[in-house]
């Protein structure tokens, strides 16, 4: 049975408005932790794919759970919605809406949650989390603002080539701190580019993010390309770049 605890959570939902985004607005839901206050200040993820992360992932939860009985520091969460239509566009480094969703990104939501609520604003207090091309939109929002963000959580990333060639070409990334996993049984999904081989493309970019001198925690597990995989590693990703109690 669930504890009761952790189902007695502060969500609220947000809509910031945007000069880049075609339809001049995106939905939000914030999590704020337990003992909120806001004369404290708190580490931020930011998740792409936000209904999902809430709703299949059970970020909320996940964070709550381990914030009163692990010790994990309290942090706001931020999910950010995406139209399934147009969410390989924005996520995709290659596709038509990917610049303008990245200009959203760093230029209008940051500073949208960082207004409003008590967030730090060192970019190591700031997390970016997605799972498959959300992983993806996530690593390169931290190569193209690293004086923001420097931690991404990857669930399964779809690395296509073009993010392989960008995260090659980047230069140093002695900046930046990555959780990556995979499953081994996503070996031959069917994407809406066609059929590709996760597990190769994770071992990819792990490979060039090493090589560039990046931090990267990688791993493989028995699991397919689905949020039930997935939420089981929520609880360590959000461990690798929160602290916990002593």
């Amino acid at each position: 049975m669930t504890d009761a605890r952790f189902l007695k959570r502060t969500i609220v939902k947000e809509t910031v408005d945007s000069a880049y985004l075609p339809e001049g607005r995106r939905n939000l839901r914030v999590y704020l932790p337990p003992g909120y206050n806001e004369l404290l200040s708190y580490p931020a993820v930011y998740c792409q794919d936000g209904e999902d992360f809430f709703n299949f992932g059970r970020v909320a939860t996940i964070a709550g759970r381990l914030i009163l009985d692990e010790g994990l520091e309290p942090c706001i969460i931020v999910g950010v919605d995406v139209d399934k239509k147009v969410r390989t566009a924005e996520y995709s480094p290659d596709g038509e809406r990917h610049r303008p969703y990245a200009a959203f990104f760093g230029e209008e939501l940051v500073p949208f949650i960082e207004a409003k609520y008590p967030v730090r604003r060192d970019p190591s207090e700031r997390v970016l989390a997605g799972d498959s091309l959300g992983g993806t939109v996530s690593l390169h929002l931290a190569l193209a603002f690293p004086h923001l963000f420097r931690r991404v959580i990857s669930l399964s990333g779809a690395y296509y080539p073009e993010s392989q060639r960008i995260a090659k070409q980047a230069g140093p990334l002695d900046w930046l701190s990555v959780y990556m996993i995979v499953g081994l049984q996503e070996t031959a999904f069917e994407t809406d580019r066609g059929v590709f081989d996760f597990v190769a493309m994770n071992r990819s970019m792990n490979e060039i993010l090493t090589s560039n001198g990046a931090g990267v925690r990688y791993g493989e597990h028995d699991g397919r390309h689905v949020w039930g995989f997935w939420q089981q590693y929520i609880p360590d990703a959000l461990k690798a770049f929160l602290r916990t109690e002593p």
